[in-house]
């Protein structure tokens, strides 16, 4: 028996995708074949995907498909092969990034205060141990080491800069990814810094470099604030003058931007994020990133 409740959300997310294909997605679905138009629609794979991971919590393509195929094929009788539904999934990368911007853009919640951000970064794992080698998605992914989960790691780092909500976890105003090598203060100054102006940012210590900082906030009015670092050779006894002071501003900082360490929490519970082991190829580690954060929003906004 399907419950009315479960019923009337799936209506809601195909209603949405419906039309948000017809205006936008389409351009990102295009096919010039024989097969221009199949049966099993691109609204209907965008559909099952977000309904099955946001409502069931089933985070495996191949659980998805077993889940439409065991309980909805009445809704969805043209449902293709598994091997069908994930190629045609994996195809439609540009269709997932285009469809997680637009939940980012048009439903920001009226709490976000546009004048502070906070940014963090959270590794994605294709392959884990200090020893392994990765054989999947090697063009974008790398080894690296997280310190906040002492894990050596062959993946991704998923970057986020958020816009500060007051009492709960930020509201994402830009995503990037990169190799899990990669150093996240140079990926904030090659993504983000551009796009900052007027904005006060709380970032971890990593980001600390305070002559390129000082020219931002004379050329661009934004101010990025870090926990205090320790000056390597600085005597004890300014450092015991001041660590009151530093201390204080520390814990201030860190209470401001620890809501973006519960972001990544709270979707790594909700979608599974960072469980990329499974993953077969470049474009399903890329449905796997962007499908899986639409789905999780999917469940805020309806």
């Amino acid at each position: 028996m399907i419950s009315k409740d479960k019923a009337s959300k799936l209506v809601y997310i195909y209603l949405y995708i419906s039309d948000l294909h017809d205006k936008e997605l389409k351009l990102y679905c295009q096919r010039f074949s024989n097969n221009a138009k199949p049966k099993f629609t691109d609204i209907e794979i965008l559909t099952t995907y977000l309904f099955v991971v946001s409502e069931q919590r089933y985070t495996q393509v191949k659980e998805v498909y077993n889940f439409i195929k065991d309980y909805w094929l009445d809704w969805f009788p043209d449902l293709p092969t598994y091997q069908a539904y994930n190629a045609r999934l994996n195809n439609l990368v540009p269709a997932w990034q285009h469809l997680l911007e637009h939940l980012f853009v048009w439903f920001i919640p009226e709490d976000c205060d546009l004048n502070i951000s906070l940014i963090d970064s959270f590794p994605v794992v294709t392959c884990k141990g200090r020893n392994r080698t990765a054989k999947v998605a090697r063009e974008i992914t790398d080894k690296g080491y997280c310190s906040t989960k002492n894990m050596h790691y062959y993946g991704l780092k998923l970057h986020n800069l958020g816009f500060r909500r007051k009492g709960t976890i930020p509201f994402p105003e830009m995503l990037a990814f990169s190799p899990a090598s990669a150093n996240d203060y140079k990926i904030f100054v090659q993504e983000f810094d551009p796009y900052l102006a007027n904005r006060m940012v709380f970032a971890d210590k990593i980001y600390i470099d305070d002559e390129f900082f000082t020219h931002r906030e004379q050329s661009q009015n934004y101010q990025i604030l870090t926990p205090v670092k320790l000056v390597k050779g600085e005597p004890d006894c300014i450092r015991q003058r001041e660590k009151a002071a530093n201390d204080l501003f520390s814990y201030a900082v860190s209470t401001v931007r620890e809501p973006i360490e519960s972001f990544f929490n709270w979707l790594n519970e909700k979608v599974k994020i960072q469980n990329a082991q499974k993953v077969r190829s470049t474009a399903g580690l890329l449905v796997h990133i962007f499908a899986k954060m639409a789905a999780a929003f999917i469940y805020l906004v309806f």
